[in-house]
């Protein structure tokens, strides 16, 4: 066994990555404050050609330098737009006819596994310590959660979003497209 070169792992250039067809959901980032985890959506969101990232309130916006270290350039690839509150990101997405869910421990979350990804769908992910806004929840047609058995109530945010990114790329079965 042999680790694989860069330029054996045939990624497409940035060019072709900005007209590639691109998983058709997009990840709305509810007030996270770590720019080390908005990086890390960046570079998971180029992995999985995501749409898109909206980022809310107090995200911080491209470009920065501490969102770069962690994005390794997804910074640069990846389309994304701001707004200054949640609920503003979210009715321009209903307008546009997207269905809106938050991935967040609530009342009648649907587990994961369980959950039918669908194109033109947003997700919200909280902030790193109050979730999810109350603000936001009305907007939503619902929310995912991850099934957890450990001590903790939560994951980190970006891991959280990596892991909801992977089940869509999968179940929206784009990898087949992307081969």
């Amino acid at each position: 066994m042999r680790k694989l070169r860069n330029e054996e792992l045939n990624r497409i250039s940035k060019a072709n990555f900005e007209q590639a067809e691109k998983t058709p959901i997009i990840l709305i980032l509810d007030n996270v404050r770590s720019l080390s985890n908005v990086g890390a959506f960046f570079r998971t969101a180029d992995a999985f050609r995501i749409e898109a990232l909206y980022l809310c309130g107090i995200t911080a916006c491209p470009p920065h330098r501490e969102i770069h270290k962690t994005a390794l350039g997804a910074d640069e690839t990846v389309k994304w737009r701001y707004f200054g509150t949640t609920e503003a990101a979210c009715q321009a997405l209903i307008n546009e006819g997207y269905r809106i869910f938050a991935v967040e421990q609530v009342e009648s979350s649907v587990a994961l596994q369980d959950f039918g990804f669908e194109p033109r769908t947003a997700y919200i992910l909280g902030n790193e310590v109050e979730g999810v806004c109350e603000e936001a929840l009305p907007y939503c047609d619902g929310a995912i959660e991850l099934p957890q058995e450990g001590t903790k109530h939560s994951l980190n945010v970006s891991v959280c979003a990596g892991i909801v990114m992977w089940e869509a790329f999968k179940k929206l079965n784009l990898s087949q497209k992307f081969g």
